[in-house]
């Protein structure tokens, strides 16, 4: 055999290096393309959300927004009370749901035994896969009555011992019915539960061994060492974790539409029936009247995609300072 074609050591390495680099090439331009993708689509969302929805745009203006009574049999729209009542679900959910979450989180990673560890880990987890309607059906038979007969008339009576200037006892005015806004942000909380629950965990268990023992060596408690060695260093991911949760509350639709009373009125209190924004686009969309209507309903799914990207630009912003002390600190 002729040994003219074969290839010396150096043709050899200098070919795989071009290889190499061609696969890096197409990585990186591959990434780059399904990222640019991605932006775009949101963008193409945002677009024909607006186009849909110029008739009202144009007739309504900023009104639409600061509007507050939603009435499709006189032509009139205001989007302030679902705007209202949305934000209010989900800071409810967040007030309950992100502690219970990090309680989880911190006995799952940092507390548990081994052999309950992972069983109990991935019970929390299938609660996310229970589809919301489930979650709703739940609500109705269990959440409501219980809300309604217990809790509720509990919360009156606690938040009479309070002053009336303070605000808590008009927090908790009204007749207990059941179906208001904070049995939506009850169902909401558990719902958020194994998003942030899984995701703070994870991010706990990112957090160097290290760590642990050496809050430990200065002589530290179990939870000293938990509070100052492991939540601090994990901040960040706990915080992303939290927004997860926030952007699920944010647009749950059948969960709430089940257990809010949808009535697009601006709330009195937190026992008053209201209505988010994802539960009135659900609850009309299939009974639109008209282009007018229909006008509405898309620029409040316009309202919402703006508000998400506004809540998740900002909490970027937050990790992005929180992530950048804790480099200075280090």
């Amino acid at each position: 055999m002729g040994t003219g074609s074969a290839r010396t050591p150096w043709q050899r390495s200098e070919a795989r290096r071009k290889l190499l680099r061609f696969a890096d090439a197409t990585f990186h331009w591959g990434t780059a393309a399904v990222a640019i993708g991605v932006a775009a689509l949101v963008a193409a969302f945002a677009y024909v959300l607006a186009t849909q929805a110029k008739l009202t745009l144009n007739l309504f203006g900023l009104a639409f927004i600061g509007g507050t009574v939603w009435d499709p049999n006189r032509g009139v729209y205001g989007a302030l009370p679902v705007i209202v009542d949305t934000l209010l679900t989900s800071a409810i959910a967040l007030l309950i749901g992100v502690p219970l979450s990090l309680g989880v989180a911190i006995f799952l990673s940092e507390q548990s035994p081994h052999w309950l560890r992972n069983p109990l880990g991935s019970v929390v987890e299938l609660l996310a896969a229970v589809p919301s309607v489930i979650y709703g059906f739940w609500g109705i038979a269990v959440l409501v009555p219980l809300m309604r007969g217990s809790v509720e008339p509990g919360l009156q009576s606690g938040a009479m011992a309070f002053p009336a200037w303070s605000g808590i006892p008009g927090l908790f005015g009204g007749t207990p019915r059941g179906f208001d806004i904070l049995t939506a942000g009850v169902i909401l909380a558990v719902m958020i539960v194994p998003t942030v629950s899984a995701v703070s965990r994870e991010a706990l268990y990112a957090v160097p061994q290290s760590q642990r023992e050496a809050a430990l060596s200065l002589g530290a408690t179990r939870w000293e060492a938990t509070r100052i060695g492991v939540l601090k260093y994990a901040r960040a991911g706990i915080f992303g974790a939290v927004i997860l949760g926030l952007g699920r509350a944010f647009g749950e639709t059948m969960a709430v539409t089940m257990t809010i009373g949808n009535n697009p009125t601006l709330p009195h209190s937190l026992l008053s029936q209201g209505q988010t924004m994802a539960s009135l686009i659900a609850n009309e969309f299939t009974e639109v009247s008209g282009p007018l209507q229909l006008s509405a309903l898309l620029e409040v799914g316009l309202v919402l995609l703006v508000i998400a990207f506004v809540i998740n630009a900002v909490a970027r912003l937050l990790v992005g300072r929180v992530l950048s002390t804790r480099e200075a600190v280090e």
